[in-house]
């Protein structure tokens, strides 16, 4: 009796698009982990608006982003507009502004929106297709309906690139993996053993009665959860050899782990913080999501929160400084601590030469508040 199993080929997902998004975000934990955690970690970083003088508490601008729209607050609109960044590589804000400041702020579906350029290659328009319409937000004279902030791409000069994309082989790796893995519990692809029958006369083929039998007794008597360990009684000639996973198979495991390791990395999420075995990076914990915060998530913030800034410039007239402050960020408060006992400690620096290493704003010289 000879018992084996065969690999079948991998149907691999389409490498762009929305297939890409729903094989690496809806169809992967590791991708779909990595865009959650950035997403809400820097959606969560607490901003400061600030201009050449002043600091602000109250602002139209922060109230704006407090509650952007009926349907959302700053929490929901910004992890919206990072996780379309990680997975399009686009993210795209609406301003509905009949005049002035804007009243509302959206966040638009970047699969729904193409980029109309001009005889120049500069956007003239942007084109939102939803519901078999299409809507043509135009950009002209004065402030742009339409904020488009995109992540670096080499050779696209109208759209972004995204993690998915670099990340692509891995999350058909990764995926293919765990649909081997299903396929192997729930088809039985290789047996735990193989019953050989030898018999006195030396023929080795059961009768039909004799194998009803066997198969009866293996199935009522060694297979399930309840039966799991009962030991075996053979009779008349028959042996029992176990089977193992062949090294090739052991591999699998191995070969997921690389790849959700690499998925991890195109994100820039440290593989500690989502639980990927095998990394020794960082000593622990604590220096991981550091380097998160650190290497990911405040760069991202900041990338996004400036645009926002310099779009909303154009419908204030004002100069406006709009970021994520890292002295209220509880992973970054070590060195928080550190830098603020350097730059104290420093006699040779004035009051306000220390306020500018610090990135707060110079005081107006009359109370001495800032």
């Amino acid at each position: 009796m000879i018992a084996f199993g065969a690999a079948g080929r991998t149907a691999f997902a389409p490498r762009e698009g929305s297939g890409l998004v729903r094989a690496g975000f809806g169809a992967n934990p590791i991708g779909f982990r990595a865009v959650r955690l950035i997403a809400e970690a820097a959606a969560a970083l607490p901003l400061i608006l600030q201009d050449q003088t002043r600091r602000y508490d109250t602002h139209p601008v922060l109230d704006l982003l407090a509650r952007p729209n009926s349907a959302q607050g700053q929490l929901e609109l910004l992890e919206a507009a990072y996780a379309q960044i990680l997975l399009t590589g686009n993210a795209y804000f609406e301003a509905v502004a009949p005049e002035g400041l804007p009243v509302e702020l959206h966040v638009l579906r970047s699969d729904r929106m193409s980029v109309v350029p001009g005889t120049d290659g500069w956007p003239v328009a942007y084109d939102y297709a939803v519901g078999g319409r299409k809507h043509r937000f135009a950009v002209g004279e004065g402030a742009s309906p339409i904020c488009h902030i995109r992540s670096f791409h080499p050779h696209d000069d109208h759209y972004g690139l995204s993690p998915l994309s670099p990340a692509a082989a891995a999350i058909e790796v990764h995926n293919s993996a765990s649909r081997w893995s299903r396929g192997l519990l729930e088809n039985a692809a290789r047996p735990s053993g193989a019953i050989v029958y030898r018999g006195a006369d030396g023929n080795a083929t059961l009768s039909p009665d004799q194998f009803d039998r066997l198969v009866a007794e293996m199935e009522s008597q060694h297979q399930g959860a309840r039966n799991a360990g009962r030991p075996m009684l053979l009779e008349g000639g028959l042996d029992w050899k176990p089977m193992g996973f062949s090294p090739s198979d052991m591999e699998f495991l191995q070969t997921k782990e690389a790849a959700a390791r690499e998925i991890a990395i195109a994100f820039g999420v440290p593989p500690m913080l989502l639980g990927i075995p095998g990394d020794a990076t960082y000593a622990n914990y604590q220096e991981a999501n550091r380097a998160f915060y650190r290497l990911t998530v405040l760069p991202l913030a900041a990338r996004v929160t400036g645009a926002l800034a310099n779009w909303l410039e154009d419908f204030t007239g004002d100069w406006l400084d709009l970021r994520p402050d890292p002295d209220q960020i509880a992973a970054l408060s070590v060195e928080r601590d550190a830098l603020w006992a350097r730059v104290g400690g420093a006699s040779f620096l004035s009051d306000a030469e220390k306020r500018v290493l610090l990135g707060l704003p110079a005081l107006d010289g009359s109370d001495g508040t800032a």
